[in-house]
């Protein structure tokens, strides 16, 4: 049975909060990963981080006392999930070794429109004119800085490798979020992140066996070491529960809302690492995104 959607003020306040963390969170996994991307395979890097994340949360889940027999009902679905994950992190990965960190979260940022079209067709879920309006302000944004404010470049329809590969990925995370709800059958938030994420981890295994036995991981650099961690625990199991809650509380396209804010996140991540702020005119693309942020936010059912 489809989860029921809690519309309270509090409900909708938590589901803003958690969104709002995941934005800030998942931003530093497009600065590191851009770092290490050609450092070690995606899925052998996934891999991984998907172990870690399921030994840390599943702990969490325990402790909680939120594993229990039912939620081995339809474990298919946790094949589903987890498998979008996997395709989803796996490319971004592959598209990171060529497209520049805040490129790529523009691309990400393509995902609220591509969930709430998602979200119609599994749940007939609305998108009203207001927040259709929105969603194009968002894409025209993300489009801006995804060409890299090159007009001749967007009217030659010359988008870089990295980009158009992370873009599929993307479609797999929009489609990932409204199944959060149409799969759930009442297992708590945590303990549905562990099935999913173990699931992940089994679809990432058997996919990239062969490059998780070829790794030479006595060699690998630090810094390769310190972005499996961060993305694991902080933009790995922390957001899959993060998105999860918040789906359970607001409606898809809100809940991808959020990721108008991961370029300028990014930005910030980008200045801390040392690598310098984006021209101006790409700018200007980041700051669409944010103001299709506000308009979402500022209309509540």
């Amino acid at each position: 049975m489809e989860q029921q959607l809690d519309l309270s003020q509090s409900g909708r306040m938590r589901g803003h909060l958690a969104m709002l963390a995941f934005s800030g969170l998942v931003a530093g996994s497009f600065s590191l990963g851009s770092m290490v991307a050609n450092d070690i395979a995606p899925a052998t890097l996934n891999a991984v981080r998907f172990l870690i994340a399921f030994l840390v949360t599943g702990a969490i889940a325990m402790a909680m006392g939120a594993l229990n027999r039912a939620m081995l009902r339809a474990p298919w679905r946790y094949l589903v999930l987890g498998g979008l994950f996997a395709i989803y992190f796996v490319l971004m990965f592959e598209g990171l070794k060529t497209a520049p960190a805040v490129s790529s979260a523009a691309v990400f940022t393509l995902a609220p429109l591509m969930s709430a079209a998602f979200g119609w067709i599994l749940m007939r879920q609305v998108t009203t004119p207001w927040m259709g309006a929105a969603l194009a302000v968002g894409g025209l944004g993300a489009i801006w800085v995804i060409f890299r404010a090159d007009l001749n470049a967007l009217l030659a329809f010359r988008v870089g490798r990295g980009e158009a590969i992370f873009f599929f990925g993307v479609i797999a995370h929009a489609l990932y979020t409204p199944l959060i709800r149409v799969l759930n059958r009442g297992e708590a938030p945590i303990g549905f992140t562990v099935g999913m994420i173990a699931a992940g981890f089994l679809v990432l295994t058997v996919w990239g066996w062969s490059d998780i036995r070829a790794t030479d991981w006595m060699n690998l650099r630090l810094m390769v070491w310190l972005t499996i961690g961060y993305t694991s625990i902080f933009a790995g199991s922390t957001t899959f529960f993060l998105v999860q809650y918040a789906t359970l509380h607001l409606p898809s396209a809100k809940v991808m809302a959020y990721t108008y804010l991961t370029p300028s996140w990014v930005i910030i991540w980008e200045i801390s690492l040392g690598h310098g702020v984006p021209p101006v005119l790409v700018l200007a693309g980041v700051a669409l995104t944010i103001v299709a942020l506000m308009m979402l936010l500022k209309h509540e059912d």
